[in-house]
């Protein structure tokens, strides 16, 4: 539905609505009319909340008050039905930044898991761009789909592959190659024939042995530059007029990014033999030697 923005400023059928209480417990309902919403706090009507406003206070049957705002990609991913692996928002943020996902892009997703990257990558494409998943497991197809849907109603550009990734890639010059899978060194071969030359991998993987294998795997192809690897943490802070620090529980480690370059091998290097790098890197004859001599 196109909604004008005096619609926008309201729920309606169909909507998701995140409810917060006075301890910032946070429920997440789907709207529908004639529908009612059960929790300790008591019973809440959609149609309390339907038509009326976004960002309103409602009172449940009990008396309790509760905020009710549209959820953010974040909260979605914090409380939608998955597996026993997630990727958290704050890593879904970095995935998008530092793979650089732009609008218009093709990139190509290895696992599809609970949906909440491939939702993530389909709002930064955008309607211009397109999404095209490598799953080896069907069984997850139902769920993820679900997921993805509940806040991408249009997924027309996601294309859904049931396949191992590991074994290659049918696409070429794509942009961007996104992965989330156990052993993403598996899949280096095949990326570095897809990706267009200055395109873009990155990989999550929850483990730095994970990220050793698979820099190695990228350092042995040759076609891979600009390799990086990082985690980040998250803590949040209470901020009141008496007091002001960080919170006792923060989201730590969740897992690594590790991205890398599409480029040209690097002049003057062989090619690995039986997997195997050189040993040493040929030496500039144009360097000059370092002087020992404290005063230069």
């Amino acid at each position: 539905m196109n909604q004008t923005q005096t619609d926008k400023n309201s729920f309606h059928d169909g909507d998701l609505a995140l409810l917060t209480d006075r301890k910032a417990r946070r429920y997440m309902v789907t709207l529908a009319e004639g529908e009612t919403y059960h929790c300790h706090l008591g019973r809440l009507q959609h149609d309390q909340m339907i038509g009326h406003s976004v960002g309103g206070w409602y009172r449940t049957d009990k008396g309790h008050i509760v905020l009710a705002v549209r959820p953010t990609l974040g909260d979605f991913v914090r409380e939608m039905p998955r597996g026993p692996q997630i990727i958290y928002p704050k890593d879904l943020g970095n995935i998008v930044n530092f793979a650089d996902i732009f609008p218009g892009a093709t990139v190509i997703e290895g696992g599809l898991g609970s949906g909440a990257l491939t939702s993530a990558l389909l709002r930064a494409v955008g309607n211009t761009g397109k999404v095209i998943n490598y799953e080896i497991n069907e069984s997850v197809l139902p769920k993820a789909i679900r997921n993805i849907e509940r806040v991408t109603p249009d997924t027309s550009n996601l294309e859904i592959k049931i396949g191992s990734i590991y074994e290659g890639i049918d696409e070429r010059d794509v942009d961007r190659v996104v992965l989330d899978v156990p052993e993403p060194w598996q899949a280096v071969a095949g990326i570095g024939d897809a990706l267009i030359m200055g395109g873009i991998l990155l990989s999550f993987v929850p483990t730095i042995l994970q990220v050793q294998k698979l820099v190695l795997a990228l350092e042995e192809d040759g076609r891979f530059q600009l390799i990086e690897s990082i985690e980040t943490l998250l803590r949040t802070w209470h901020v009141t007029e008496r007091s002001v620090r960080p919170d006792h529980r923060m989201i730590g480690h969740s897992g690594f990014l590790t991205t890398a370059v599409r480029c040209e091998p690097k002049p003057g290097v062989p090619a690995p033999v039986n997997g195997e790098l050189p040993t040493e890197e040929p030496t500039d004859e144009a360097e000059e030697p370092a002087s020992d001599s404290p005063d230069e």
